[in-house]
C-alpha cells in the first residue's frame, strides 16, 4: 500500500488511482479563447502546474492549495467588458508573502488592474487580468 500524496488515500501499489479533490477548496472554471496561451500565462506568470489537457480543450492547474480549471469555449464579450469596467472579481486567492508574489507578477509582465495596497478591511491585495480578461485578486492579511 502507498498513500496518495495528493489526497491521502491508501492505494495498492501499481493500482490506477484518481485523486479525490480537496473538500475544502474551490476551483473556478474560466472559459478561454486559446488554451495553450492561457496555460502559459498561468504557468509562467503565476506559477501554476498543469497536466496534459483533456481532448485539447480542458486543463486543470494547481499551485499549492489553489486549483484552476481552464476550458477552451466561447464566452460573452459584453460580460467580460462589464466585469472589467466595474472591477468585478472573477476569483480571489490568499497567498503567502504577498509582496514577493506581487513583485514576481510585475517582473513576469502581468497586467496589473489594481496595485498592491492595504484595504480598509485589513488585507493587502492586488488585482491582475489574465489574457482572457478575468480579474483575479491575490491577497494576504495585513
Amino acid at each position: 500500500m502507498i498513500i496518495c500524496a495528493h489526497c491521502g488515500v491508501a492505494v495498492e501499489e501499481g493500482a490506477q488511482h484518481v485523486p479525490e479533490p480537496p473538500r475544502d477548496a474551490l476551483a473556478p472554471q474560466f472559459l478561454v479563447d486559446d488554451l495553450d496561451r492561457s496555460m502559459r500565462f498561468y504557468t509562467d506568470v503565476l506559477g501554476f502546474t498543469f497536466g496534459e489537457p483533456w481532448q485539447g480543450f480542458y486543463a486543470i492547474g494547481t499551485r499549492g492549495g489553489m486549483r484552476l480549471h481552464l476550458k477552451c469555449a466561447p464566452k460573452t464579450e459584453a460580460d467580460r467588458t462589464h466585469r472589467r469596467a466595474n472591477t468585478h472579481l472573477d476569483a480571489y486567492a490568499d497567498v503567502t508573502d504577498i509582496e514577493s508574489f506581487y513583485a514576481a507578477c510585475l517582473a513576469a509582465g502581468a497586467e496589473i488592474v489594481k496595485p498592491l495596497e492595504e484595504t480598509p478591511w485589513g488585507v493587502r491585495d492586488f488585482y491582475l487580468a489574465d489574457p482572457d480578461g478575468y480579474i483575479i485578486c491575490f491577497g494576504a492579511a495585513a
